[in-house]
């Protein structure tokens, strides 16, 4: 017989690529949507990734759209360009509109240039916009690992008029620890925390109580040397800014781990001679 909700739940560490792929045999398709979308998305897309390629979709299609989108951006690379190369139009174009810039920036980089094209023409204006906008920047540069979603205050807000922003677009930002003010130019002039907009009185203005002194990058810094910067500060979130310093983007400390995974892994294939380098070996 197979397990409750409540069971497999309280048993997640146990939970497997097996337990769905019974699900599914079985037909039982409902109870599968009930069960899986009560689990950690990185854990769904590790138990994905044991499975074959038509199961992961059929799962796909059983998943909440919602729920099937933060699933998607937790896959390795090879999966998902299967995943969404086997859905249909809408139900591709619904994942890539879900996700953050900078994930579907990074996938359709590596994706064939007839499947982007269609994708592209599938996704809703202001993906399609973003993804552009990401895709002109140089590889390996501050502007092409950048996300475009994050919430701008303007300095004449009062902070319940802040608190509301937030709350409008707030669910579709990469982050809202940090809030980025800007001026009628929009360049960047301060920064205020969450926490002190939630500590403060609802009529104070943010001009008042924003942090002036922000550290930010250029689009055209090198990913790497954002990375330092990172660790130097100990930054979860930085701006990105252009030659007149107005706001284009935010990286988030996420999209940082990944570039220092990269680099880290090139600089040993280059110690073991694995790949090509600039300078001899022996130096």
């Amino acid at each position: 017989m197979s397990r409750s909700r409540e069971e497999v739940v309280r048993t997640n560490e146990s939970f497997g690529a097996a337990d769905i792929r019974e699900f599914l045999n079985k037909g039982q398709y409902t109870r599968l949507r009930q069960v899986i979308q009560e689990l950690n998305d990185a854990d769904i897309a590790d138990y994905l990734e044991d499975m074959g390629e038509e199961e992961i979709v059929k799962v796909f299609r059983i998943l909440p759209k919602d729920i099937a989108a933060d699933v998607f951006s937790c896959l390795e690379l090879e999966f998902q360009q299967y995943v969404i190369t086997s859905l249909s139009d809408k139900d591709a174009a619904h994942i890539i509109n879900n996700m953050m810039s900078d994930d579907a920036k990074e996938l359709m980089e590596e994706m064939p240039a007839n499947i982007v094209k269609r994708l592209i023409a599938n996704t809703d204006p202001e993906t399609r916009q973003a993804i552009n906008h990401l895709m002109r920047y140089p590889e390996d540069s501050a502007g092409s690992i950048m996300t475009v979603e994050y919430v701008d205050l303007k300095e004449s807000l009062t902070v319940e008029e802040a608190i509301a922003r937030i709350r409008k677009v707030g669910l579709d930002s990469e982050t809202i620890n940090i809030c980025y003010v800007l001026d009628e130019q929009r360049r960047l002039v301060g920064t205020v925390a969450l926490r002190y907009l939630l500590l403060s009185q609802g009529d104070e203005v943010i001009g008042d109580m924003m942090h002036e002194n922000v550290i930010s990058i250029h689009t055209l810094t090198d990913q790497e040397e954002a990375a330092r910067q990172f660790k130097k500060y100990d930054f979860t979130a930085m701006p990105v800014v252009d030659n007149e310093n107005r706001l284009v983007g935010i990286i988030t400390v996420d999209d940082i781990v990944d570039i220092i995974e990269e680099e880290t892994t090139e600089d040993i294939e280059k110690m073991a001679a694995i790949v090509p380098s600039d300078k001899p070996y022996m130096r």
